[in-house]
């Protein structure tokens, strides 16, 4: 089955692969790699910071969301930070420990993001058609229970992915992508047939986004007709424009892979575009999901304005007491 001499994972060396950019665009790359990564990391911090300090904000949507800014940060920490280093090094070499947990982590970023989604459509479906009953079905534990539910089936299902690469022996050390994911890793494997590697892979896709798009459609279904139903206008509007905020999230998402996709089966497509969009399923939602959030959701953006006019009252104060200091010496 296997004719090429075998590699020693544990004790090689590993190349990445890159982009083919001159080098001022390398350099501004960078610079745009570094702003975004910040951004998203402080955004999304921000966010976690507001929901974990206010108590009131400790219910079901605002623990989802919490959980889903937890994993953007782990998304966008695996994807950038490398990458970046990638460009501004030459030699490009890494560990097989290191590729393989960069893989891991983003597969596992993406299939959580899915289940997240579907959990927070169920909740906005009992929120808004069964008010009543909301907070006696969806209590902490339940929450809680629902989030490890949704880990250990993430786990479960990306770490049988990974399963069936790592059963073959290594042939290669070098990285055909800029990043390491699944099928980067299987290709310096000497598998001749991947015939079930590829089947499970499909299989594992088709249940994400089957399983967070029958979620999001019976979800919104259901409450479209109760806010249709609902004779008070204030509390249908308010109903819709916090489905809204989820559902723009999701379309992004949707929006992201499916670019991916259409950019990958046009032949004449750039390699470089290729490869910068296949970053874009993780880099886009992680830096867009602070602002949907922060601007959509009205608890917190009251928070963010009130921290925006502490940090304004302390610029303001710190001359004035400069100017007293100075005064009185």
């Amino acid at each position: 089955m296997m004719d090429n001499i075998t590699v020693n994972v544990f004790v090689a060396v590993f190349k990445m692969g890159g982009f083919d950019l001159a080098e001022t665009a390398a350099y501004v790359t960078i610079a745009i790699g570094i702003l975004i990564y910040v951004f998203a990391l402080c955004s999304n911090l921000l966010l976690l910071g507001i929901i974990a300090v206010n108590a009131h904000l400790h219910q079901p949507m605002y623990l989802l969301l919490f959980s889903l800014s937890f994993n953007d940060i782990i998304g966008v920490s695996a994807m950038i930070p490398p990458v970046v280093y990638n460009l501004m090094t030459e030699q490009r070499h890494t560990s097989f420990l290191s590729c393989l947990f960069q893989a891991l982590f983003l597969h596992l970023n993406v299939g959580a993001t899915f289940l997240i989604l579907s959990a927070m459509a169920f909740d906005r479906y009992i929120a808004i058609c069964h008010p009543l009953r909301y907070h006696a079905i969806m209590s902490k534990t339940t929450v809680n229970y629902i989030l490890m539910l949704c880990c250990l089936i993430n786990f479960l299902l990306v770490g049988s992915v990974f399963g069936l690469t790592l059963r073959y022996p290594f042939c290669s050390t070098h990285v055909s992508n800029f990043y390491c994911d699944n099928m980067s890793i299987l290709r310096m494997t000497c598998a001749k047939d991947i015939t079930i590697n590829n089947l499970y892979g499909l299989f594992i896709t088709g249940l994400y986004h089957g399983l967070t798009l029958f979620s999001i459609a019976f979800s919104y279904t259901f409450i479209l007709i109760a806010c249709f139903r609902n004779k008070d206008s204030d509390a249908r509007s308010k109903a819709l424009y916090t489905c809204a905020t989820h559902f723009l999230v999701f379309v992004i998402y949707e929006c992201s892979a499916a670019v991916i996709v259409l950019v990958y089966r046009i032949p004449q497509s750039p390699l470089n575009l290729k490869k910068f969009m296949a970053m874009s399923l993780v880099v886009f939602p992680s830096c867009l999901n602070p602002i949907i959030y922060g601007a959509k959701t009205k608890e917190i953006k009251q928070k963010i304005k009130q921290i925006y006019k502490i940090f304004q009252r302390s610029a303001l104060e710190k001359p004035r007491l400069n100017r007293v200091k100075t005064i009185a010496e």
